[in-house]
């Protein structure tokens, strides 16, 4: 089963936050097509060589329900991924936001 989903991706930093959108795979929990917004990878490097940098965390969304998750950065790769223990809770959140009827909390 292909379970890929789009992700809002928003990478903390001590004053400011950088977002960008991806696509999980839930199988891997790799990040792919990470595409920042008004920020130049090419040119000012990855958000994680920053020294301003803090973390970065994914948001799933489903309507205006949202579900916020952990997401760590290789900033040798360039490679966005979600560790397996937070991708098997993620999992049981994201069924959870998926089938809730509308107007319910997921937390």
């Amino acid at each position: 089963m292909d379970l890929k989903l789009p992700i809002t991706i928003v990478d903390e930093l001590s004053d400011d936050e950088l977002r960008a959108s991806g696509i999980l795979d839930l199988a891997s929990g790799d990040i792919y097509d990470v595409k920042h917004e008004d920020y130049d990878v090419a040119v000012k490097g990855l958000p994680a060589e920053r020294e301003d940098y803090e973390f970065t965390l994914g948001i799933l969304s489903n309507g205006s329900k949202e579900v916020e998750f952990r997401v760590d950065v290789d900033a040798v790769s360039g490679r966005y991924s979600v560790t397996p223990s937070e991708l098997l809770e993620l999992k049981g959140r994201a069924a959870k936001l998926f089938t809730a009827p509308p107007g319910t909390s997921t937390r």
